[in-house]
Formats: structure tokens, sequence, C-alpha cells
């Protein structure tokens, strides 16, 4: 058996070949079409996690969040998320890292905290 073979299923793959086919062609670039969905399902986690957090947020705390709108503490959370999203792919060169899923949520406590309880409230 060769160093680049492997089977699955009973049946020899070659891993570079198969690897080969996984890169990215040279020269390929995406449609305005794809493109659309390459940054709507990037940043789907930023206004996911700003959502739930929100909705669990008002759920938790109703008297002392009344005052403070549900959007604007959506949208504060789901920027701050975005922008810890974005701060990710520049810092380790691309994304779905455990590390910036970490610091998203932390951020999105951290702005809830200040728009919500924060010093600006009052």
């Amino acid at each position: 058996m060769g160093r680049n073979r492997s089977t699955v299923a009973g049946r020899w793959i070659d891993l570079h070949q198969a690897l080969s086919r996984c890169e990215p062609h040279q020269g390929h670039l995406l449609g305005p079409v794809d493109a659309f969905w390459h940054l709507l399902n990037f940043f789907a986690p930023a206004c996911g996690v700003g959502l739930i957090a929100t909705a669990l947020a008002k759920l938790l705390w109703r008297r002392e969040l009344a005052r403070v709108g549900w959007a604007r503490l959506s949208a504060w959370c789901g920027a701050g998320c975005a922008v810890v999203l974005v701060a990710g792919l520049v810092v380790f060169g691309h994304d779905g890292k455990f590390a910036t899923y970490t610091a998203m949520v932390a951020i999105c406590a951290l702005t809830l905290w200040w728009v919500g309880f924060g010093p600006r409230r009052r």
C-alpha cells in the first residue's frame, strides 16, 4: 500500500488526486449571487448569536431591560459579533476558528451588558 492511498468503502482512493479536485481553480472569480451567499453565510453566526442572546436576555431580565428596545439591543450585539468575525478572519486567515467564536460570545455578553445595564443606559 502506497503512502498516498487510503480505502473508503472498499475502494482505493488516491489522496493527492482527491485533494487536487478540492483546491480552488486559479483565476476563478465568484459571481454576484455566489458572493452574496458567501457574505450572508459568513455573517450568519453573528446575526444568530445576536438574536438568540438578545431574546434570552430580554426573557431573563424582563423588568431591567423593559426600557431598552429589542431592536437596539440585538443590533448592537449583532454588530459587535460581526466585528469579531471580521477580526478573526484577518488574524487567522480564514473563518470558523473556535477562538473567533469564543471571542464572539464574550463580545456579545459585554455588548448586552453595556447597552442593557451599563452607564449609558441611564
